[in-house]
């Protein structure tokens, strides 16, 4: 089987509502993770990209959030109406959702304004 062109990694971390970094799963039910992966399969890239549901990404203030590797592509505040964008326009056509990345100056950063 040849490796995947890319992994996407889906936060499905789950914390109690009253936690002030909120999270990016507070359904449970992996949503996110499960329509990628739809997608993929209707424009038959199923086998070439890679939809995974991942623990914490430690992003929760920017949730949810999504990280497309090999690119370290990071997207946050993700919605289910977003998937078929960053499907068709960073999965299949290599350009990034620019309105969904994360900026480079809160990722793993404890000095982010969103971090509480």
């Amino acid at each position: 089987m040849p490796k995947f062109e890319h992994h996407i990694f889906i936060c499905t971390n789950q914390r109690p509502p009253e936690n002030p970094r909120g999270c990016c799963d507070p359904a449970g039910l992996g949503q996110l993770q499960l329509l990628f992966k739809k997608e993929l399969a209707a424009r038959g890239v199923k086998g070439k990209i890679r939809a995974n549901k991942a623990g914490c990404l430690d992003q929760c203030e920017h949730g949810p959030t999504v990280v497309v590797y090999p690119d370290a592509v990071w997207y946050s505040g993700v919605t289910v109406d977003d998937v078929p964008e960053i499907v068709e326009s960073h999965l299949i056509n290599g350009v990034p959702v620019a309105r969904l990345q994360m900026r480079e100056a809160c990722l793993n950063t404890q000095q982010c304004e969103h971090r509480k």
